[in-house]
Parts: C-alpha cells; sequence; structure tokens
C-alpha cells in the first residue's frame, strides 16, 4: 500500500498526458492517452471523474456513497485506484 494513501492523504489525479472523455458513439468514457485509449467500465469512469487532485480517497468514497450506500466502496475503490495508478494513469 503507498504510504501516502495509508495516511489517507493521497488526492489522486489523472497523470498530465491522460485524457478522460466521453465518446457518445460507445456510450463509455475513454481514457485517451498518447497511441493508446482505455474503454472504462461506468463506474470506473464515475470513479476517475472524481479524481480531481483535490479531493482524497476517502473523499472520493464518501461522494460514491451518496449513491451507493451499499457497495463495498472502502475495499473497491482503493484497490481500483491503486491499479489504476499501477498502470501510470494516475498521480
Amino acid at each position: 500500500m503507498p504510504a501516502d494513501r495509508a495516511e489517507g492523504e493521497w488526492r489522486p489525479a489523472l497523470a498530465r498526458s491522460v485524457v478522460l472523455r466521453h465518446d457518445a458513439v460507445r456510450g463509455s468514457d475513454l481514457l485517451l492517452m498518447p497511441e493508446r485509449a482505455v474503454r472504462l467500465s461506468a463506474t470506473g469512469g464515475r470513479v476517475l471523474r472524481l479524481c480531481d487532485g483535490r479531493r482524497t480517497v476517502a473523499d472520493i468514497i464518501a461522494a460514491l456513497g451518496e449513491s451507493f450506500p451499499d457497495a463495498p466502496l472502502a475495499d473497491d475503490v482503493p484497490e481500483f485506484l491503486d491499479r489504476v495508478r499501477a498502470e501510470g494513469w494516475l498521480r
């Protein structure tokens, strides 16, 4: 677990070379990078839209909890963010 996340201080934001866009044709969110695009699930797009560099992981979980009160967000969101960070798409 990254030290900053363990302390609850990580404020995830998209990497500078990554852009999040909605593709109306496909009806899904895409992460656009140099020479690559990744199609996100609806949930993945929703999580990444909250990664603005101002919100902590706890803030993101709380925001999602308003819409998904019974979901296991405290486990799922950090795991997802760690995977995306490992890909280099988040800073």
